[in-house]
């Protein structure tokens, strides 16, 4: 395990952590699900369902570490299970495939940077890191990527075992 894939799992930990409590709880996953479908109100419902769903899912799956059942998972549970292919792999790759969705409202199999811009903002990467990425992915000569190889990144980003992750782009590093 790549200490690149602990930064990326303590930035997705905060950043699922929409409410600020430092812990993540029900309520994290559904300001997460407004905030992100709030930029995609022109896709197709079953696109905009399936990224409420997968988001559902990923709560589901993380209610699985909440062994003191408190309703809640902190900071090191959350990467002990992220940072678990075997376990978290399936919930990456179905998120993966419905957030890329989201980017691709006339379903052209593109998305356009404005769009890839505002998903990640409103998910809460930060801007100039969320352009770096975008770069990284190799724009076409019109700023498009195509939607597989975001879902890739987006795949790759979860992957303890990926130091070459373009999703490193979004991790501030340490100087």
């Amino acid at each position: 395990m790549t200490e690149q894939a602990h930064r990326r799992a303590a930035l997705v930990f905060t950043l699922f952590d929409a409410n600020g409590n430092g812990v993540l709880d029900a309520q994290d996953f559904e300001l997460m699900t407004e905030r992100v479908l709030a930029v995609a109100d022109d896709s197709a419902p079953a696109h905009r369902q399936a990224l409420a769903d997968s988001l559902d899912r990923y709560w589901q799956q993380l209610t699985t570490l909440d062994t003191d059942g408190n309703g809640v998972v902190d900071a090191e549970e959350f990467r002990g299970f992220v940072l678990d292919p075997d376990r978290f792999g399936p919930t990456a790759a179905v998120f993966a495939d419905a957030l890329a969705a989201l980017g691709d409202p006339d379903g052209d199999g593109l998305i356009e940077r404005p769009r890839f811009l505002a998903l990640m903002t409103a998910i809460g990467f930060e801007q100039p890191n969320t352009e770096a990425l975008f770069d990284a992915i190799g724009p076409d000569p019109a700023d498009r990527i195509a939607v597989t190889d975001w879902a890739r990144e987006i795949r790759h980003f979860y992957a303890p075992d990926r130091p070459d992750a373009l999703g490193n782009h979004l991790v501030v590093q340490p100087s």
